[in-house]
């Protein structure tokens, strides 16, 4: 099988790297380009910082690094995201985003793309921990009532949004099993006197700290037992091999917008 051809943005970051360093080691993938902002200290280099150069040098310039590209990664920001999505619906390169912290424009923006190009969006593209997602949805629904619910996440000092977009996803998944809506319930702060806890709420609580890579657990708390259901990651390694996969999926798919839950099978 020819090996697939991907492109990654935002290589010099630290999801970046890790990126092409799993493209490198895999027999059916291949780095064709390597894409980072203008004016970054990077462009010009070697897309592999470290090991084994990668033959692919940091460009700025899109028409560059996605010109031999038939999908491309991007972990990088919003703004920077929906730039580079409107370049693949028109030379019909498939994305695979792990960007965070879109609004409900830049959703829609996604979803639209996608009815010209196939698009894989996920806050998080671990394998393990959308297999919790799995796990929450079923436990939801059977602690619907009675039941208070807890969102807990922590993350490294340089995560820029909050909460993570994991999270989030999570209180997604536990309001729609509820067959409610996250916006109706979430609540994301609470400071001096708040009064009694709202028992219809979903509470999101945000750590930020060191190099932590991604920890998640939600508490459902009842009276007289409380469960968590927890997913850490230790190295940042599973959300690339889960980009790879999500990859591997979108190969025969002309368009269409998915999710890891697509990905491997869970719907």
């Amino acid at each position: 099988m020819q090996a697939l051809k991907i492109a990654v943005a935002g290589t010099s970051g630290r999801m970046g790297q890790m990126l092409v360093e799993a493209i490198g080691q895999c027999a059916d993938t291949h780095l064709t380009g390597a894409l980072d902002v203008a004016g970054a200290a990077c462009i010009g280099r070697d897309a592999a910082s470290a090991g084994q150069p990668s033959g692919v040098a940091i460009s700025a310039d899109a028409d560059v690094a996605l010109a031999n590209a038939d999908f491309v990664i991007d972990f990088t920001r919003p703004e920077g995201t929906l730039k580079l999505l409107a370049y693949c619906v028109e030379h019909g390169i498939k994305m695979i985003i792990g960007t965070t912290g879109f609004d409900e424009a830049g959703k829609a923006a996604i979803a639209a793309a996608a009815q010209h190009t196939a698009i894989v969006f996920a806050p998080n593209m671990s394998v393990g921990v959308n297999v919790t997602m799995k796990l929450l949805e079923m436990a939801a629904r059977s602690f619907s009532e009675d039941y208070d619910i807890e969102i807990i996440e922590a993350h490294h000092r340089h995560k820029v949004d909050a909460p993570s977009g994991t999270a989030l996803m999570m209180g997604e998944v536990i309001a729609t099993a509820q067959g409610r809506q996250l916006a109706d319930v979430a609540v994301y702060d609470r400071h001096g006197v708040t009064g009694a806890r709202d028992p219809a709420s979903i509470g999101f609580t945000a750590i930020r700290g060191g190099d932590i890579v991604g920890d998640h657990t939600v508490l459902f708390a009842g009276t007289g037992e409380r469960i968590e259901i927890t997913h850490k990651s230790s190295s940042r390694v599973t959300y690339a091999h889960g980009a790879l996969r999500a990859a591997r999926f979108l190969a025969d798919k002309p368009s269409g917008l998915f999710d890891m839950q697509d990905v491997l099978g869970l719907r």
